[in-house]
């Protein structure tokens, strides 16, 4: 029996990249976002004081699926929104009714909208409230449905893509060269689940890693015009980069003694030269 991987919010940036690439590393793929057809979807305002009309994205469901069955793996798309919790537990079900199992759950889906980068006299416990039910509580929702069925088999693969904003000060106000704490509260409750896991599961055949991506110039960022703005003063890389790393996480044999700790896919892309073309700023030959 062929193994599967679920990806969330894998219409897009960091959760297609990482679907194609497990698609390339033998895995079936289902796959969870909101947006379902190519040209809906949709780049909300990340603050409160921003009133302009949401930007248009591409990507979608339909499209990531083709490039996974492209590749002769079986691709399976489910709606799922991170705020509509009977959305989150309905994708589980209808995962498993699909394909009867789930090696590998890549936790990548993240909140976009108001309450993300709000400042913090504006960031209301409402706000909070809905920023953390996205980023933390839905995923451990989904984890909490997951892992089980990993147990019954005696082996897993749990990927969590959490940033450097869980662990770091923001340089600045969030409008303007930092974060909000919505981002970072929220990925930081969600930065802390897989060392728990870990702790309480590694001896019974499950994998966990937190995965930190790095400054990744993503669809929804180049749409706000971001990569213009970092332009000579900032490293980025392309979501390939993490979700090559996602991709080699699940099936390389160095990637075992790895479990339990946080990877910088960045680095670690480069190490293993996973992307061709991609290097560091300062290394040999770049």
């Amino acid at each position: 029996m062929r193994k599967v991987a679920l990806v969330t919010g894998a219409s897009r940036g960091i959760g297609r990249c990482g679907a194609v690439a497990l698609a390339r590393a033998g895995y079936d793929v289902a796959i969870t976002a909101r947006t379902v057809h190519e040209g809906e979807g949709r780049a909300d305002p990340v603050s409160t004081r921003d009133t302009s009309a949401p930007l248009q994205l591409p990507g979608s469901i339909e499209r990531t699926a083709q490039e996974i069955e492209a590749l002769g793996r079986r691709a399976f798309g489910v709606p799922m929104d991170l705020l509509d919790r009977s959305s989150v537990v309905g994708a589980f079900d209808k995962v498993m009714a699909e394909f009867g199992r789930i090696d590998v759950l890549v936790n990548n889906a993240v909140y976009e909208g108001p309450g993300l980068s709000d400042l913090f006299l504006d960031f209301t416990v409402e706000l909070a409230e809905r920023v953390l039910h996205a980023n933390f509580i839905s995923h451990l929702l989904l984890t909490q449905r997951v892992l089980p069925t990993m147990l019954e088999r005696g082996a897993g693969i749990i990927i969590n893509m959490t940033s450097a904003v869980a662990r770091h000060d923001p340089p600045g106000p969030a409008n303007e060269a930092g974060w909000g704490l919505g981002h970072a509260a929220s990925k930081g409750a969600f930065d802390r689940m897989a060392g728990v896991i870990h702790a309480e599961f590694h001896t019974r055949g499950i994998r966990v890693y937190n995965v930190d991506p790095g400054l990744v110039m993503t669809e929804a960022m180049k749409i706000r015009g971001m990569e213009a703005l970092f332009a000579g003063r900032l490293f980025w890389a392309p979501p390939e980069v993490p979700g090559a790393v996602i991709g080699w996480l699940a099936s390389a044999s160095e990637a075992v003694p790895l479990a339990g700790t946080r990877v910088e896919a960045q680095p670690l892309c480069a190490q293993f030269k996973l992307v061709q073309g991609f290097a560091l700023p300062g290394a040999s030959g770049k």
